[in-house]
């Protein structure tokens, strides 16, 4: 057994895998995200190139 729990995504094409899937691990990682306290809004390390202000 290789986890406790797994996010279980329907059979689809190949091609539409990786836009299928990556709405819910956004979510996932939003979540655990927000019960770490972290803030989502501002990440730390974050280079001020990608910050728009």
């Amino acid at each position: 057994r290789l986890a406790d729990y797994a996010i279980e995504i329907p059979d689809i094409d190949e091609l539409l895998s990786p836009l299928i899937t990556v709405v819910p691990l956004q979510l996932l990682s939003y979540h655990i995200a927000v019960l770490r306290g972290c803030n989502v809004d501002q990440p730390r390390n974050l280079a001020k190139s990608v910050t728009v202000e």
